[in-house]
């Protein structure tokens, strides 16, 4: 009896924790990364373009959306970060899918469909926040991250300017209405530089008054041209200003310059410049309207290199919001040219192109 009171004891003390540790729950994944500092975002779009020309062997003025008919995982973004307030921190921004293919920055010229679109050290202390790497342009309405803009596809006048860049980035707020940033990088989307010289950038980012932002960028800086035979410096200007004018009602205008001097090796500058105007409503707390109308002279060639033009575009997107994570839209839009620069499938040319699109987003 007295064995079997010990037996009966001991096998007490050891289940005793056993049921405490089956009672306790178990920490979430997010949990665990959230008490170390760090934050996890991501998102996944994945759609459907429809196109009345060949813009996938042919000219366009596209940048990701450049299908015919087809399906396409455009991209799964992942985001980790630990940026503090005070002290050191970084962030890695990787992208996955067709898109990835377009963002490569040199050297790299293969078309894989990874790409590590950011990927800097922080330090801030105060007022000033300085990074160093790879890390998003200051110009720009629109961004590569799919989350970040209303419309399906981009702009013109996105795929005018660069991605990325990489060096040093130094922001200083001088209240809570301006910010002021300047850094030298090896120029536009070079991950090691294509020549000796640096780009220089500066920038500003103004909050007047509540409803009104306002960011202002400039990029000047050697660039190879003519093949990589010679450089000549390129400079380029971008004003964005939004406007919340009702709670429902925001909208938003892009300005864009660019030129490059020594296009040729024999001292020959050229130019193109733009503007993109965007205006957005929600309609009910599940429905959002997203216009965009822009336009971009290239009379010199140096964007599209087809001898000169002029192109414009208008898309119309709508959008369906069942869930905070959760997005789906459609969207049709119209490009012009001032002349025959697409192409159908029978080989005749046109002045004008138009497309569909369908989207399916999710955030995590």
């Amino acid at each position: 009896m007295k064995k079997l009171l010990i037996a009966s004891a001991v096998s007490t003390l050891f289940a005793a924790p056993a049921t405490v540790l089956a009672q306790a729950k178990a920490p979430t994944l997010d949990k665990v990364i959230e008490a170390s500092g760090l934050t996890l975002s991501g998102y996944v779009d994945a759609g459907y373009t429809y196109s009345n020309r060949d813009v996938e062997n042919n000219f366009s003025t596209r940048v990701f959306d450049v299908q015919n008919n087809s399906f396409a995982m455009h991209q799964m973004g992942l985001t980790v970060a630990k940026q503090p307030a005070e002290g050191f921190g970084g962030l890695v921004n990787l992208t996955m899918g067709k898109d990835a293919q377009v963002t490569h920055s040199f050297p790299d010229g293969s078309d894989s469909t990874f790409d590590i679109t950011q990927a800097f050290a922080q330090y801030a202390s105060g007022p000033a926040t300085v990074i160093a790497g790879k890390f998003g342009t200051l110009h720009g309405t629109e961004v590569i991250d799919s989350t970040g803009n209303a419309n399906i596809s981009r702009s013109i006048l996105f795929g005018s300017v660069p991605f990325t860049h990489t060096g040093v980035r130094g922001t200083y707020a001088l209240n809570d209405m301006v910010s002021l940033i300047a850094g030298v990088n090896n120029g536009w989307d070079q991950l090691t530089d294509a020549n000796r010289g640096k780009t220089l950038e500066l920038g500003a980012s103004l909050a007047p008054i509540k409803p009104l932002s306002i960011a202002l960028s400039v990029y000047s800086g050697k660039e190879p041209t003519n093949g990589g035979a010679n450089d000549g410096t390129r400079t380029s200007f971008d004003g964005v200003a939004s406007y919340a004018i009702l709670d429902p009602l925001s909208v938003g205008l892009e300005i864009l310059a660019v030129s490059q001097d020594n296009t040729d090796g024999a001292g020959t500058k050229q130019k193109y410049s733009g503007f993109a105007g965007y205006a957005s409503y929600m309609f009910a707390p599940m429905y959002r309207g997203t216009v965009r109308v822009e336009r971009l002279d290239d009379k010199d060639g140096l964007r599209f290199g087809t001898g000169g033009g002029k192109y414009a575009e208008v898309t119309v997107t709508g959008a369906y919001l069942p869930a905070d994570n959760f997005e789906l839209r459609a969207e049709a839009r119209m490009d012009r040219a001032n002349s025959e620069v697409f192409t159908d499938f029978k080989g005749s040319t046109s002045k004008s192109h138009m497309s569909a699109a369908l989207q399916a987003l999710l955030k995590f």
